[in-house]
């Protein structure tokens, strides 16, 4: 089926977008970063690496399944269905979402973006002006709330990522999502083509299980330097306020979450237009 004018354009928006990523280019200092993590992750035994990712990986796992069954998460697809259905009434189930045209699926996926970027914010602002607990739990919450928001952005779109293959699809496009901009480029083409190799609408995932490697090492370097100036900027008080240590948090959160949510929606965006074609 041929784009509609509105779908057109859309597609236009995500070539351009895809061009600004592919203009992506190291620095200097990039190179010389890049090239420091990657002697010191290969400076791992392979055995040991292969398990911590493989640990990693499981976790992950875990913690999507965990996510998926909370009662907020569920609370959050029944607004999705509420809202979809203002624009059409018979919608009960979330495949029917894809019946929607691309303007609906976009007002209700920012209303999702734009509540998610808002708690990023929040918590970000909390761990910067907390103690040490909230420093430790800094890493896993940004974790939990952009895997949620992944999952939200799917769901939205009308993927049930309760499903083995959009689960494990939903993780890539999570992963792909926290890498720095340089790497997602490459990861991009990648997505799209394991997506095309799928088929139509498979059930079962039957490509590359493994999802944490060497590269995503720079994200959570990444995450980990933002709580280390945190901790140091915690004695940096205005009127007994770390005002820069909340400057710091809420600032790199808001950031991460703006990138993960805009590379997801440019996704899911990619594959409703494609399959609308097909």
């Amino acid at each position: 089926m041929p784009l509609t004018e509105r779908e057109q354009k859309v597609w236009n928006e995500i070539q351009s977008w895809e061009y600004q990523l592919s203009q992506q280019e190291s620095t200097d200092f990039q190179m010389l970063y890049d090239k420091w993590v990657n002697a010191a992750v290969n400076g791992i035994p392979a055995g040991k690496r292969l398990e911590v990712f493989a640990k990693v990986d499981q976790w992950l796992f875990h913690l999507h399944a965990f996510i998926q069954s909370s009662q907020s998460q569920l609370d959050a697809r029944g607004r999705i269905l509420s809202e979809a259905r203002l624009f059409n009434e018979h919608i009960e189930h979330l495949e029917e979402l894809r019946t929607l045209s691309i303007d609906q699926l976009i007002y209700i996926t920012e209303h999702q973006i734009a509540r998610h970027r808002v708690y990023s914010f929040l918590q970000g602002g909390a761990t910067g002006a907390g103690g040490l607990l909230l420093l430790s739990a800094d890493l896993p919450l940004m974790l939990t709330l952009n895997l949620k928001a992944v999952q939200l952005i799917a769901t939205t779109y009308g993927y049930d990522v309760n499903k083995p293959y959009e689960m494990m699809l939903a993780l890539k496009v999570f992963h792909v999502a926290i890498l720095p901009a340089r790497l997602q480029r490459y990861a991009w083409h990648g997505l799209l083509d394991e997506m095309n190799e799928a088929g139509d609408m498979p059930f079962f995932y039957a490509g590359e299980d493994k999802i944490v490697g060497a590269e995503s090492c720079q994200a959570l370097l990444k995450q980990t330097l933002k709580t280390y100036i945190i901790y140091m900027l915690r004695r940096k008080l205005v009127q007994g306020i770390p005002l820069l240590g909340i400057a710091v948090g809420s600032t790199v959160n808001y950031r991460l979450t703006r990138t993960v949510t805009e590379f997801t929606h440019r996704f899911y965006q990619m594959r409703y237009l494609l399959e609308k074609q097909k």
